[in-house]
């Protein structure tokens, strides 16, 4: 595929709703309160994350960007090829606290990579070296407009009641998701957001942390054109993974004892790849639902994220991924997020912000993986 067959971006591409700053100043609120109710809420005794609340472990990295990347895909900072020191935390995708059988399959690998030079886009850390990467085990996002996501995540978050009430919880679940809690008109509900929601709590596998792909969910800019980024294993990770199969039944923790097995006993890979739009159709920005086809444009790999050997099983290390805060505007310009639902994500940071402070955690950046966890 030459360039000139993918979409470059200009300001049309996305749309932004006239009310987006009305409704951002609720979400704000409603995040910084779920961190300050959090301690109570989840019986931590400190502050948690509204989304990706359970660590499963800070793991250190190194991010190589290859040589030869084709021309359309060699943007930003994956133009100059070279490496770069990374932190990467896994964790639950769920909204609270719990086993791991009860937040189910649903996955989070955030990637703090590391002398990234150029201003980043969080508006107070606009000198920051660093570069995140916020990426799910899932390839749809349940909420197009920020007007969907105050309904969706607060349903979300109390999901935990709705399903003790068994089946009929779960209907009312779907009605209140669909609906807006019976506050949008009929034509706004949320159908799109709903099956989603569906094939993503009932599609997705439970499976090894290190044998799964993560990806960005929404679209971001990519220099010149429009793009999706994910992580998928490298093929040689299922030749030596100790745990081939999962059961989330078997005890209380299962995703966290697994990477540290792992980990003690071998170095794993991942192909860090770039999705490039060719059609805006079958590949919208503004609607997160869909899932960008690859047989229009397969995934190409522009560099590869290896994990050696180390121990994660202190309490330290679970401590230390606690502390960390990752956004996914801590990005240069070039890979800016795009759409409406990622605008709405931005606020992240003011839910950050009341986690670290709550729990006396520093509010800096780090200056390089060593840093955080020492060799």
């Amino acid at each position: 595929m030459v360039p000139s067959e993918f979409i470059r971006y200009t300001p049309e591409v996305e749309t932004v709703g006239p009310d987006i700053d009305n409704l951002l100043s609720p979400i704000v609120e409603y995040w910084e309160k779920k961190a300050l109710e959090s301690p109570r809420v989840e019986g931590a005794g400190r502050a948690v994350r509204g989304v990706h609340a359970k660590s499963f472990g800070l793991v250190k990295a190194e991010i190589q960007i290859l040589h030869n990347v084709p021309p359309a895909y060699a943007q930003g900072i994956y133009a100059e090829p070279g490496r770069h020191g990374a932190l990467m935390r896994f964790s639950s995708a769920a909204t609270h606290m719990g086993t791991d059988v009860q937040l189910g399959p649903g996955l989070g690998c955030a990637i703090k990579i590391f002398d990234v030079p150029g201003p980043k886009l969080v508006t107070d850390e606009p000198d920051s070296t660093t570069f995140d990467l916020v990426l799910k085990n899932h390839t749809m996002f349940i909420a197009n407009t920020a007007r969907h996501y105050l309904f969706t995540e607060d349903v979300i978050n109390n999901a935990p009641d709705y399903l003790a009430r068994g089946r009929a919880g779960f209907k009312e679940l779907l009605a209140d998701f669909l609906t807006g809690k019976g506050k949008l008109e009929q034509s706004d509900w949320a159908w799109d957001e709903m099956f989603a929601f569906v094939r993503t709590l009932t599609q997705t596998p439970v499976r090894n942390p290190l044998l799964t792909t993560f990806s960005t969910l929404g679209a971001v800019l990519h220099g010149d054109y429009i793009a999706k980024v994910r992580i998928a294993p490298a093929r040689h990770n299922a030749s030596h993974v100790i745990h081939h199969e999962l059961d989330l039944e078997s005890r209380p923790d299962v995703f966290r004892p697994t990477l540290v097995d792992e980990l003690l006993a071998g170095s794993f890979d991942f192909d860090l790849q770039v999705q490039l739009c060719t059609d805006l159709d079958a590949m919208p920005v503004d609607d997160v639902t869909v899932e960008w086809p690859e047989d229009r444009s397969p995934f190409v790999t522009v560099g590869r994220v290896r994990i050696p050997i180390q121990d994660i099983s202190g309490p330290e290390n679970f401590e230390k991924s606690d502390a960390m805060a990752f956004n996914q505007w801590r990005v240069t310009a070039e890979h800016r997020p795009l759409g409406e639902i990622m605008r709405v994500r931005q606020i992240y940071t003011a839910s950050a912000k009341a986690r670290r402070t709550y729990n006396h955690q520093p509010q800096v950046e780090p200056k390089s993986a060593d840093e955080v966890l020492p060799q």
